[in-house]
């Protein structure tokens, strides 16, 4: 498996990935209400995330294991993770780890001492195992229950 910089030509691909991970395994967030995923996948379409990887102050990442994308994640130049979704057939492979691990270092070369992010209901554990620590008060985002802000102080 590959880590690398999306291109605009990634965007069917990746568009698939962010698509089917939030339908098929994020289901503890939307409840499968046709409501709240129609607001969460409303820009998830392959115009927007080409759009992304062009984005300035924004690195979209793709990881590849030959011509499969298998996760998709983004981070901005500020430090604050937008996007970390898995394939579901990619699940439970290290495939998320080894992205927010390149998601992490990519804001580390831009500068910053740590990565804020809001995370799923169905990735809160996730983070947590990984060193992110609850910023406050859960929100709701598109509708959902519950969205935590999060934050990890990044080290040497």
């Amino acid at each position: 498996m590959e880590i690398r910089d999306a291109t605009p030509e990634d965007a069917d691909a990746a568009c698939d990935v962010l698509r089917q991970s939030i339908v098929q395994l994020c289901s503890a967030d939307h409840r499968n209400e046709p409501a709240i995923l129609e607001r969460w996948l409303s820009n998830k379409t392959p115009e927007i995330v080409a759009s992304w990887s062009r984005q300035r102050g924004n690195s979209l990442l793709v990881a590849v294991e030959g011509k499969a994308i298998l996760a998709v994640g983004s981070v901005t130049d500020a430090g604050e993770i937008t996007l970390n979704y898995v394939a579901p057939a990619s699940r439970f492979r290290g495939v998320s780890r080894s992205m927010l691990a390149a998601l992490e270092a990519r804001a580390k070369q831009r500068g910053n001492a740590r990565c804020r992010l809001t995370s799923t209901e169905t990735a809160h554990r996730f983070y947590l195992s990984g060193g992110y620590v609850d910023d406050g008060a859960p929100i709701g985002k598109f509708g959902t229950l519950s969205s935590y802000p999060m934050f990890k102080r990044l080290t040497d």
